[in-house]
């Protein structure tokens, strides 16, 4: 059913090593030298930060506070998804109103809002898309990062919603941002220099076929954009896209019982082997719907995966965690993705999971 989103990493160049802004070269100007040294260990800097960034276990107590955090899923519905779950097709009415959504939540939180509006052309002729971003502490260096898209793919004769692909993981994300917005205010004084950011991106959806052309338009323009943006300094060689701890992409999410892969080991197997451990602590404390495990811990790899928005950044070094259920669920690019297509218990077991996760990341106390 996704052969034709599946790839093989052959290659390193697949994966956008950046060795060469890494080289040493030789002048003869002494003063030069030292500047390129220490621009070179200002970008070793950022990668050894979060290399060696370690998350912090909540107890059983704390935990189950972070539980508690969340609403019913009766007002997750009402506040958070509902309004997604709409047609969202790029340069339409819906998807303008899926944006304003999402605008309206997080200005809510009194978060940084950024927004790329950009124009691609597309096989329907050029289209206005626009990838939101809200970061709720601007200031900090680093960022935990969790993306979505809120587009929906085009269909000249059906309806479809894309309630998995991906109003439910969008709806996550802005669940994850309302429950720890006030932990997080409260905890700023004593803050790690990490700063949560949701990414919300337009265009992932191909309008005809996927290609490497028609796909992924908001991730490989914020992609290109954030690599050409210096940091912290113009003169800098480390980029925006340095700043990202790890990119967890979620997507095709809210039918029940989800398998998910890690498909990057060596990136970020220690942040998926995280989210396995905070599900078994749930399922052990009586928190968790269910016993079906969602998290394949046995299941490694380091060379493939399925196309998606995190292919841009990936090529660029990005640290990415990919949280898409796989096998796809059987409602994937029909009709039937829709509202009834959810099971809001495997929904909640994955917003508490992903609190937990997030909380311990950035050392909150809940």
């Amino acid at each position: 059913q996704s052969d034709w989103r599946i790839y093989k990493l052959v290659n390193m160049e697949l994966l956008g090593q950046k060795s060469a802004g890494r080289r040493i070269m030789k002048f003869r100007r002494i003063p030069l030298v030292f500047a390129l040294f220490f621009c070179i260990t200002d970008a070793e800097h950022w990668t050894k930060l979060r290399e060696k960034h370690k998350s912090k276990s909540l107890t059983t107590q704390r935990l189950r506070r972070a539980v508690d955090l969340g609403s019913d899923m009766q007002t997750f519905k009402r506040d958070e998804l509902k309004p997604l779950l709409i047609e969202r097709v790029p340069g339409t009415p819906g998807n303008l109103a899926a944006q304003e959504h999402i605008r309206q939540r997080m200005q809510r939180l009194k978060w940084s809002i950024e927004e790329f509006p950009f124009t691609a052309e597309t096989p329907f002729g050029d289209k206005p898309f626009n990838n939101i971003v809200a970061t709720q502490n601007p200031s900090a260096k680093r960022r935990l990062a969790f993306v979505c898209h809120f587009d929906s793919k085009y269909y000249r004769n059906i309806k479809f919603i894309g309630a998995t692909d991906s109003s439910v993981p969008c709806a996550m994300m802005l669940d994850l941002a309302r429950t720890l917005n006030d932990t997080i205010w409260k905890d700023a004084a004593t803050a790690l220099d990490v700063s949560l950011q949701l990414i919300f991106l337009d265009g992932e959806e191909a309008f005809v076929h996927w290609t490497s052309t028609d796909s992924v338009y908001g991730a490989r323009y914020l992609a290109q954009k954030w690599h050409d943006e210096k940091y912290p300094e113009q003169d800098s060689l480390n980029n925006v896209l340095d700043r990202l701890d790890a990119f967890i992409l979620l997507d095709l999410i809210g039918t029940k019982n989800p398998k998910f892969t890690n498909w990057f080991d060596k990136q970020t197997g220690h942040l998926f082997e995280r989210l396995a451990k905070i599900e078994t602590k749930l399922k052990k404390d009586e928190r968790y719907h269910g016993t079906t495990s969602y998290f394949q811990n046995k299941a490694r790899y380091n060379g493939g995966g399925i196309e998606d928005d995190h292919i841009p950044f990936l090529r660029k070094d990005v640290p990415i965690l990919h949280l898409i259920a796989y096998p796809f669920p059987s409602v994937w690019h029909k009709e039937s993705d829709n509202e009834n297509a959810l099971d809001y218990d495997t929904i909640e077991n994955l917003n508490h999971i992903l609190r937990i996760f997030t909380i311990e990341y950035l050392h909150l106390s809940p």
